[in-house]
């Protein structure tokens, strides 16, 4: 495989992996995935929706034919994610050191960077 591939891999696999591993507190109503959507005022129902959406998108980026579509949900989230940490949220919760953050930050840049990548598949930047 060559350099080129496992990077594409990486890029995918990231973020596919960040959004997985936050579904466990967001489906079992872990308290500090209710004190993130409370003030939000998403709770229970953006936090369960945000859930599926995130397993969606993290399927969806592990099939190279259609990880574009991955790419496009999770960037849509992690906008929403952001958004939230830097205007109602701010950057540090429960003492995380703004972990989450950064998880956020690093899968927007992952999904941005497939786009980027694909966007020859993307019909509005076609010619």
């Amino acid at each position: 495989m060559s350099r080129a591939k496992i990077k594409y891999w990486l890029l995918r696999i990231v973020p596919a992996i960040i959004m997985l591993q936050t579904l466990h507190f967001k489906f079992t109503a872990a308290p500090e995935s209710i004190s993130i959507f409370e003030p939000i005022k998403l709770e229970p129902h953006g936090r369960i929706a945000t859930g599926i959406f995130e397993l969606i998108a993290a399927i969806l980026l592990l099939i190279p034919t259609i990880s574009i579509y991955g790419a496009v949900l999770g960037l849509l989230i992690m906008i929403g994610a952001i958004l939230s940490h830097l205007f109602i949220l701010e950057i540090e919760i429960l003492n995380d050191n703004g972990s989450l953050f950064m998880l956020a930050c690093l899968t927007f840049i992952c999904c941005s960077a497939i786009l980027f990548a694909e966007r020859n598949k993307i019909s509005i930047f076609k010619k």
